[in-house]
């Protein structure tokens, strides 16, 4: 065991598949040399050689559409995209060719490919380096969306994901890169892709989040004990497939249900996750589900930014009123 950020997890998840499995190479914008720019692969291509860690041109929809390339030819590619707001050029490759490949040729090719890349608000970035595109990505058949929120998931998670046959898109949020320490096995294991983490059990309300907005749903449900209410909280990990049962469940027992997510309310994960609840579970409620997410509209620079990020003031105040509805 060692004690791990979430960058360090993930770099130890790419190091030990590089080691164990040769048709793995990881490449993208300045992911060798500098080892990306959260240093995320530091030290691979050191470790591993310029032929399977090394810098492309900054070209998106290049970097995605020989990656698909490999992977349809027997290799197992690991791009990064190096912000959530650079993925857009390749959007054409991702949703015309990566996601479909298996469905064009009948199940004949299929496209273990992983595509990463830091999202998500909070550190007073520029323009195109704070949004939070999960539902356009979800939105696509044939990929498997992934958001972990702690090191112990961030490593077992790229394990699966580099080993799954179906292409999965790993959103890393970079507002913990380095905020939580935790202690990580060195050692190689999986966590399956789909299945959501209860994070802690309660009795009046479930609360839903993932990345990087479950450890300020804690900070919220601090306050919320401090008060009486008793909070379920899930992680939900992986955006699809999505784990309708877990949900169901909590929903069935609580009553009541919480999503916190930070990209924009409309047509989001959020709305998904309460078509779910209502589906699954609508004869149970006491109140209706609510999101507490971003607003519509684009992600304000570093000045206005203090007033669009999720706080856990917000947070509580949705549970409270939730649970005295």
């Amino acid at each position: 065991m060692s004690v791990m950020t979430m960058v360090k997890a993930i770099n130890s998840a790419l190091d030990i598949k590089l080691n164990e499995d040769n048709t793995i190479v990881i490449y993208g914008e300045d992911v060798g040399v500098e080892g990306g720019v959260f240093r995320v692969t530091e030290g691979l291509q050191k470790k591993y050689g310029v032929e399977r860690v090394f810098d492309s041109p900054l070209a998106e929809s290049a970097i995605v559409g020989t990656a698909l390339g490999m992977a349809v030819s027997g290799l197992r590619p690991i791009v990064e995209l190096q912000f959530e707001g650079f993925t857009f050029p390749a959007f054409n490759q991702i949703l015309s060719n990566v996601a479909r490949i298996q469905n064009r040729s009948r199940g004949k090719y299929t496209a273990p490919m992983v595509i990463r890349f830091p999202y998500g608000g909070g550190v007073n970035a520029l323009e195109h380096h704070s949004d939070s595109p999960e539902a356009l990505f979800a939105h696509i058949p044939g990929l498997k969306v992934v958001i972990p929120s702690t090191p112990h998931d961030a490593k077992g998670m790229m394990i699966a994901a580099i080993e799954s046959n179906d292409p999965v898109i790993f959103m890393e949020p970079k507002r913990i890169y380095r905020a939580i320490k935790q202690e990580v096995s060195d050692e190689k294991f999986t966590l399956p892709l789909g299945k959501a983490r209860v994070v802690q059990e309660g009795s009046d309300i479930t609360v839903v989040a993932f990345g990087a907005m479950i450890r300020e749903c804690q900070k919220a449900i601090t306050m919320a004990e401090e008060s009486g209410i008793s909070v379920e909280l899930i992680d939900l990990r992986s955006i699809y497939p999505i784990d309708r049962d877990t949900i169901r469940e909590s929903v069935r027992k609580t009553g009541r249900m919480i999503v916190v997510a930070e990209a924009h309310n409309s047509f989001s994960v959020g709305a998904e996750l309460v078509a779910i609840t209502n589906e699954e579970a609508f004869l149970y409620l006491e109140a209706p589900p609510r999101r507490v997410m971003g607003f519509d509209t684009v992600v304000p620079l570093a000045q206005g930014e203090k007033y669009y990020i999720i706080s856990p003031e917000r947070i509580f105040y949705e549970i409270e009123k939730s649970v005295h509805f």
